[in-house]
């Protein structure tokens, strides 16, 4: 008689999502933050801005849009990689007639 086998979890399909998420959008941010803080702050080198400086809301405004971009990953990962607790099974019902309410 064979023992029954556990059913392992395939984690490839996440590892891979989670993975092109820190790629697509997690780098990217990571990125447009550094941008942002230079141009928030008016540190923002001369052959980088191109003509002058950049208004201190477009640095506000990639931070939160970086911070976003950072967000991604982090949910994705969370969200894919989890322990998922077992469906509880309904209760079996007998298939005997109800009796008749008096």
């Amino acid at each position: 008689m064979e023992m029954p086998m556990e059913k392992k979890e395939k984690k490839t399909g996440a590892i891979i999502g989670t993975v092109a998420a820190v790629l697509l959008c997690g780098c990217p941010g990571l990125s447009l933050c550094l941008f942002g803080v230079y141009a928030a702050t008016g540190q923002m080198p001369d052959f980088i801005s191109g003509y002058g400086q950049l208004p201190g809301w477009s640095g506000f405004a990639s931070i939160c849009v970086s911070l976003i971009l950072i967000a991604i990953p982090i949910v994705v990962g969370v969200l894919t990689l989890r322990k998922k607790k077992p469906a509880e099974l309904a209760p079996v019902l007998p298939n005997e007639p109800l009796p008749p309410v008096s």
